[in-house]
């Protein structure tokens, strides 16, 4: 275990109906005007804009509305929320939905008073070093992004997606009730349990000690996951699976699970080369495509893993390390097809991949990127986008 800092400041407040509470709980933090960002009609359809407004008229909170993030967000809309925040004077900042409305929000927290292009964040070419405060309103299971310091927005110009991590992106708060994911499409949801179990994944093959602790926390979390994604596709409104879920959305991604270890995320730099260029993949199916035939290219390097996981999550037996291990990623690859996931580039709607555009967006200039054992470079990268390409399956 290496030396590390980890001080996750989002104060999560779980219940039903406790989006009711939002306006009293900003009022706890003395600010004077709040921008509500969200996606598109979902929460005024459901009635759920329509409360919060309430709850902040109630604690006499100003505000404004700033709608219209989308999947995979882009920097455009942030520049207009940007904007915004500069015209209304806003000095707090309420993301309703889930990942997409949550990062258009935080980069706009970061970069309100950049001079420069807020995507120069991204970039890594300036460090944040101070952000407005925001808050979440939770209503999807999937990327974490509500306790993480991870922010991942597209450059609409370049077709550029990447993400930067800062502990000012960690939100204050988020609340959290279960029922507002009842209405999730089955889609969504199940890209919600790709996307979750995937933080997790990636963190987990990460090097580690034999007795590492994040290890244990993974396989728990990993395990939970795959029992209460199943249910949820089975039953929409089970509020203890829909529970469980919400919770490990954050906990997948808020560093706990790569407490002590250095992290990198091969398969999230794959998936963010595939929907920059193909803005219509959703970043879940885009991962459950992927991460099968990585993990076929690098198993072979990190062998009483990828058969722990096997054996541990999926209850795979066997003495034969190298066949549990394969056997392992065959049984995450049929769940992911289970559950409504595309396991080809063919389900997913990409037919003619342009592997050299998306090798040049993925690796940006770099040579390498680090993985499992060996790093990835762009042959081996090209190499699993093409097997992806391919009809059969693993």
């Amino acid at each position: 275990m290496i030396a590390f800092n980890f001080e996750p400041k989002t104060k999560m407040i779980f219940g039903i109906n406790k989006e009711e509470t939002v306006g009293s709980l900003i009022k706890t933090y003395g600010k004077r005007k709040v921008m509500v960002v969200y996606g598109k009609n979902s929460i005024v359809q459901s009635g759920l804009l329509a409360r919060v407004i309430k709850s902040l008229k109630e604690a006499h909170i100003e505000y404004v509305l700033f709608g219209g993030a989308e999947p995979n967000p882009k920097l455009s809309h942030v520049e207009e929320g940007i904007q915004k925040v500069k015209e209304e004077n806003v000095d707090f900042l309420l993301a309703v939905g889930g990942g997409s409305a949550i990062d258009t929000a935080k980069l706009i927290a970061v970069s309100y008073d950049y001079k420069g292009n807020p995507f120069d964040f991204n970039d890594k070419k300036v460090v944040a070093d101070h952000a407005l405060p925001l808050g979440v309103i939770l209503t999807i299971a999937a990327a974490g992004s509500e306790g993480s310091t991870s922010c991942v927005i597209t450059n609409d110009k370049t077709h550029c997606k990447k993400g930067f991590n800062s502990e000012y992106n960690r939100p204050v708060f988020a609340i959290y009730n279960p029922e507002l994911t009842y209405t999730v499409s089955p889609y969504q949801t199940a890209c919600g349990i790709v996307d979750i179990m995937m933080h997790t994944l990636e963190r987990y093959f990460n090097p580690s000690r034999e007795i590492e602790f994040s290890d244990e926390l993974a396989l728990g979390l990993l395990k939970t996951v795959y029992k209460a994604g199943k249910v949820v596709m089975e039953k929409p409104n089970d509020y203890e699976a829909r529970s469980t879920l919400m919770i490990a959305s954050t906990f997948s991604h808020n560093g706990l699970t790569s407490i002590g270890k250095n992290v990198s995320m091969p398969v999230h730099q794959l998936e963010h080369a595939l929907s920059g260029k193909y803005d219509f993949v959703a970043h879940g199916a885009g991962l459950s495509v992927l991460f099968p035939y990585w993990a076929m290219l690098y198993y072979k390097y990190d062998l009483p893993k990828f058969a722990r996981l096997a054996k541990e999550v999926f209850e795979i037996q066997g003495e034969d390390e190298s066949k549990v291990a394969y056997l392992g990623i065959v049984a995450i690859q049929s769940f992911f097809h289970q559950i409504g996931m595309p396991i080809t580039f063919q389900e997913l709607g990409v037919t003619a991949c342009d592997y050299d555009a998306l090798l040049a967006l993925m690796f940006d200039g770099r040579d390498t990127i680090d993985s499992v054992g060996q790093k990835l470079d762009r042959k081996k990268a090209k190499e699993i986008f093409m097997l992806c390409a391919k009809e059969e399956v693993v």
